[in-house]
């Protein structure tokens, strides 16, 4: 079924898909000042061909149902790579597209809505922890782990166990958590105001599927990988 048509105009498409967004992003067609324009007007004076774009516009909606992976099944060095292939490359991608976003929106429309400022705040000290907080788990932890599973006796970990950096990756998921709940309080459940534009009701679109990669991510680490590799270390030490 088609969900897009040619003569749709470029802000209803976004207005009614905002996760979309990034795709006129990436083609640098503008959805916002020239969100009257029809999606074939848009294309043409992009350069685009307007029939290849609208397909990938249906195939970026059909891709958004991603089948659940069952996590009992994969090895911790499995389970380490899905989580790195599917949330840490989602972040590396995110989180410099939201903090231009935001940075944005705030700067627009903050002093009309005042909360937008602490949204930026907020969400701009998360971007900084969790950049810092991938390359932890992706140059320490999850070398660890795999090492761990490799190996047929107990590693020697330079921080004795690797229950030390689980420990700490967990508190920072904590202080993640908090912010979490910080933005969704302050944007009203992510909910757009009226008179907002399509790039503030596409910011907090891209804000909640944050949250929502966030919440899986941290489930997957939490409570699969870091519980498995803690009984794992156990039984080698024996």
């Amino acid at each position: 079924m088609t969900t897009f048509q040619l003569d749709h105009t470029v802000g209803s498409i976004v207005r009614d898909h905002p996760a979309l967004s990034r795709l006129f992003e990436q083609a640098k067609v503008d959805y916002c000042c020239g969100g009257q324009k029809t999606l074939e007007e848009a294309c043409r004076q992009r350069g685009i061909d307007p029939h290849q774009f609208l397909a990938q516009l249906e195939d970026y909606t059909a891709l958004e149902a991603v089948p659940a992976v069952n996590l009992a099944a994969l090895t911790l060095t499995e389970l380490a790579d899905h989580i790195e292939r599917i949330h840490h490359a989602y972040l590396h991608e995110e989180l410099p597209r939201l903090d231009k976003m935001v940075t944005k929106v705030a700067a627009v429309h903050g002093e009309k809505e005042p909360r937008l400022l602490q949204i930026k705040d907020i969400f701009l000290a998360l971007s900084a922890e969790l950049t810092t907080h991938l390359r932890k788990e992706e140059q320490v932890l999850f070398p660890m782990i795999r090492q761990l599973e490799a190996s047929t006796t107990l590693p020697i970990f330079h921080c004795g166990t690797v229950a030390n950096p689980i420990a700490r990756m967990t508190m920072e998921h904590d202080g993640a958590g908090v912010a979490l709940a910080q933005l969704r309080e302050l944007t009203d459940d992510f909910t757009p105001p009226a008179w907002a534009c399509n790039t503030y009701r596409a910011l907090l679109d891209a804000l909640l599927r944050f949250e929502q990669d966030m919440h899986q991510h941290i489930h997957k680490e939490n409570n699969v990988l870091f519980p498995r590799a803690v009984r794992l270390e156990q039984q080698k030490a024996g």
